[in-house]
């Protein structure tokens, strides 16, 4: 015979690729079985057998998901999956080691934000509507690991959760098979515009900003968010809406102010990771940035989380003679 059968080679793999990129769900799932093996014998290589390979498993599937879009050659979609595979192995190897785990997500070179490559994804709202189905205590490190930009490592998500590393891997872990199973169920459902949604999040966070510098930040507190809203940091509830007003003005006076860096919008959670600027005469007054990671109920804020970025290291001090 001469030639080989277009369902065994790249050729089938790139009309896949493509069927996936342009939002076909049941292309993408082909796809994923079609390498499933290759990807499963990488994974076992690093890892050896055990429960570690499935959890990377359905971290590549997440992986490819959010990052199909980013293959320039459809054909080699199979060594792109291995990589993913590898990449997430070695980072559970980093972890293993109590070395901070690397992102394991595979950024594009054009230093695109992992949400502003889910707004140019056609399966972005599908995915979401599966997020959304989570319980909350799966859907919060999910919605961390794969959507922020700042807080995605074991250990930034246990502090922002105010949970131990090991249940942040448990989490995450319940996280993925569930989505899988959602992700299967909601195929076929309408799915809210999630680009208009990170969007109008985008406004009300400068809005919201802005309102606060002219005073009025009391109003928009009103108006958004519930009157028995709890602020937390680490876990520790620090109070009320007085509290969340005082923290507001109290940072205001000392000539902080705050600039949205990156938004992450779903129907029942916000993150909003804002850079802190310290006032010209104390350059080291705040830490370089803050997450406010948002709850709602029935439209309104009922829970706000703040997660301050860690300071960076001072460099050390050259002695010289």
């Amino acid at each position: 015979m001469s030639g080989t059968p277009v369902d065994a080679g790249p050729v089938k793999d790139a009309a896949l690729t493509r069927a996936a990129q342009a939002g076909d769900v049941s292309a993408l799932a082909l796809l994923l079985e079609r390498h499933r093996p290759g990807m499963r014998a990488v994974a076992l290589s690093l890892l050896g057998p055990g429960p570690d390979v499935d959890d990377v498993m359905q971290e590549a599937a997440l992986v490819a998901l959010r990052r199909i879009v980013d293959i320039r050659d459809p054909e080699a979609v199979g060594p792109w999956l291995r990589m993913v595979v590898r990449n997430s192995c070695r980072t559970l190897l980093r972890a293993a080691r109590r070395v901070e785990p690397m992102e394991a997500v595979p950024l594009p070179s054009d230093d695109e934000t992992p949400e502003q490559v889910l707004q140019s994804h056609a399966l972005r709202d599908w995915i979401w509507e599966a997020v959304e189905s989570l319980s909350p205590a799966l859907r919060l490190p999910l919605v961390l690991r794969y959507f922020s930009t700042g807080i995605t490592s074991y250990q930034q998500i246990a502090e922002a959760c105010a949970i131990p590393v090991g249940t942040v891997r448990s989490r995450l872990s319940q996280a993925r098979s569930a989505l899988a199973q959602s992700l299967t169920t909601t195929a076929a459902t309408a799915h809210e515009d999630a680009v208009r949604r990170t969007e109008n999040s985008w406004h009300e966070a400068h809005a919201t900003l802005a309102a606060a510098e002219r005073g009025e930040f009391g109003k928009v507190v009103k108006d958004r968010y519930s009157p028995a809203v709890s602020l937390l940091t680490g876990g520790e509830r620090l109070g009320g809406v007085d509290v969340l007003l005082a923290g507001m003005d109290c940072d205001l006076s000392a000539g902080v102010r705050q600039r949205p860096l990156h938004v992450v919008a779903g129907r029942s959670l916000v993150v909003w990771e804002m850079e802190l600027i310290s006032p010209p005469d104390d350059p080291d007054h705040c830490p370089p940035g803050v997450a406010w990671i948002m709850s709602l109920d029935g439209g309104r804020f009922d829970r706000v989380s703040l997660y301050h970025a860690p300071r960076p290291e001072a460099a050390p001090t050259t002695i010289t003679a």
